[in-house]
């Protein structure tokens, strides 16, 4: 009985070499350092805010330009939510004016929600209207319509005033509010790119089980477009809640100043004394940051809803 036996070679297989490591193009290095000199010059101004609201105003005074705080204190944002004496708050270079943070925060959360709510509901309706509805001049109506992004705030500061001054609604939240209540042609267009995007199949459909168009605007479409609504909804409340000019027009009275408003408190009405900076600086902040928080939580959605309604 012959017993066979097999031999097998095992060839082992040369080590790979190691890639050789590639510099990045001087584009790529470039683009890089424009990035980051972008980046730098856009957190500047928040880290000069911080560092002001750190400080005190006699160390602001003795040396304005240190990178650091210094003599850091907590004084500014206690003046900010009144927890600070009108004696303290001058001894600390304050000027001695009270500040009704939560009745000014107040006022911005109502305002800002207001103008959300119903512009995105006004709007939303238009939108539809102009991208699923045919009535005769449609096209024309809507580019009249657009036509209104070209035209500067500025223009229609004063013809506002007096509408508002003619319904009576001077200093008062609802006077702030109207100007932008119902909708704005950014906010139109904006939505309607995305209605014009969804297949006439779904409405179809709609209309074969017996649904009107109001009921397939507020039970199919509305609900479909709850990505670009709530991406609207956010800088819709950061443009309101930021807005300081109108505000300034039509408010007198802590009644129906916004916190935006209210920041020229900590500006001292004496020559002899300056501003309080330290305060302001801290208001601002503070101001600031419920937008900054809300625009952080919901950035990708907004950049991820631009992009699929197709705005350049």
């Amino acid at each position: 009985m012959a017993t066979v036996t097999t031999t097998s070679t095992a060839t082992t297989a040369a080590p790979p070499r190691p890639r050789a490591r590639r510099l990045p193009s001087p584009g790529r290095v470039l683009a890089w350092a424009v990035m980051i000199a972008i980046v730098v010059i856009t957190l500047l101004p928040f880290y000069w805010i911080l560092r002001t609201a750190l400080s005190s105003n006699a160390a602001l005074t003795a040396n304005p330009s240190a990178p650091l705080p210094t003599d850091v204190t907590t004084g500014g944002f206690a003046r900010v939510f009144g927890l600070q004496s009108t004696k303290e708050a001058l001894a600390q270079g304050g000027s001695g004016s009270s500040i009704d943070f939560w009745r000014y925060l107040l006022n911005s959360v109502f305002v800002s929600t207001l103008i959300t709510v119903c512009q995105l509901l006004f709007s939303a309706m238009a939108a539809y209207a102009f991208a699923r509805l045919r009535w005769p001049g449609r096209d024309r109506v809507f580019g009249l319509f657009l036509a209104g992004l070209m035209v500067p705030a500025i223009f229609t500061l004063l013809p506002n005033f007096v509408l508002v001054k003619e319904l009576g609604l001077i200093d008062s939240l609802w006077g702030i509010a109207l100007p932008t209540l119902f909708m704005t042609p950014f906010a139109v267009f904006f939505l309607r790119q995305f209605f014009r995007n969804v297949p006439r199949e779904v409405e179809e459909a709609a209309l074969l089980d017996g649904a009107g168009k109001v009921r397939i605007f507020f039970r199919v479409l509305l609900p479909m477009a709850s990505t670009p609504v709530t991406t609207l909804a956010v800088l819709t409340y950061i443009t309101a809640w930021n807005d300081y000019f109108w505000p300034l027009m039509v408010s007198s009275s802590d009644s129906s100043r916004v916190l935006t408003v209210a920041l020229s408190v900590f500006r001292s009405q004496t020559p002899q004394a300056g501003t309080d900076w330290s305060g302001l600086m801290a208001a601002t902040l503070v101001a600031a940051l419920p937008m900054l928080l809300l625009f952080g939580a919901f950035a990708r959605r907004i950049v991820n809803s631009i992009g699929f309604t197709g705005i350049k």
